[in-house]
């Protein structure tokens, strides 16, 4: 039920508590350690979600990019001494 502890060790924990908190404290306490598992576990499970959904996009990105052709080289352009210059006259 809870990993290594048993019967007889919640038992002294309970009693341990109930001497400590006594029988009105306990139930408060009880609900609000509840309350902050019940947190605890939404926000563990809330992150998980957003990192397996960040990790699916990047391998959807991924695929996406190896499929595409491999980009066409830019022509080269003529170096500007190789263009003939235009005469001032318009001719």
């Amino acid at each position: 039920m809870f990993g290594s502890i048993g019967m007889p060790e919640l038992i002294i924990i309970f009693v341990i508590a109930l001497i400590i908190f006594g029988p009105r404290k306990l139930p408060e306490l009880g609900r609000s350690l509840g309350r902050s598992l019940a947190e605890f576990k939404r926000a563990s499970n809330e992150l998980k979600s957003t990192l397996e959904e960040e990790i699916r996009l990047e391998e959807q990105r991924t695929a996406i990019e190896s499929a595409k052709p491999p980009a066409a080289p830019a022509s080269v352009a003529a170096p500007p001494e190789a263009i003939p210059a235009r005469k001032a006259d318009g001719a």
